[in-house]
């Protein structure tokens, strides 16, 4: 398995939180740019309330979605900058 692949792997299932600490839910999926692979934003599963006040898009199966762009680190969480989605 590849390097990319094998990243994009260990992100499912990872605890999305903002800067401040603040938790949005946890990686259920990640979508690709079908031409380029191309990661292009985050899938959330089990989403916080706190999630409700941001006005997120959704994908096509109703899950909340995060841009890829939006991300500043992945370690132990995903963390996002909450500048950059809104």
């Amino acid at each position: 398995m590849d390097d990319q692949r094998r990243f994009s792997k260990a992100l499912l299932g990872k605890t999305v939180v903002s800067k401040s600490g603040k938790r949005f839910g946890e990686v259920s999926d990640l979508i690709f740019e079908s031409k380029s692979g191309e990661l292009i934003s985050v899938e959330l599963k089990n989403p916080t309330q706190y999630t409700e006040k941001l006005e997120l898009e959704k994908s096509k199966t109703g899950q909340l979605i995060i841009p890829w762009s939006a991300v500043i680190a992945s370690g132990d969480f995903v963390v996002v900058s909450e500048e950059d989605i809104v």
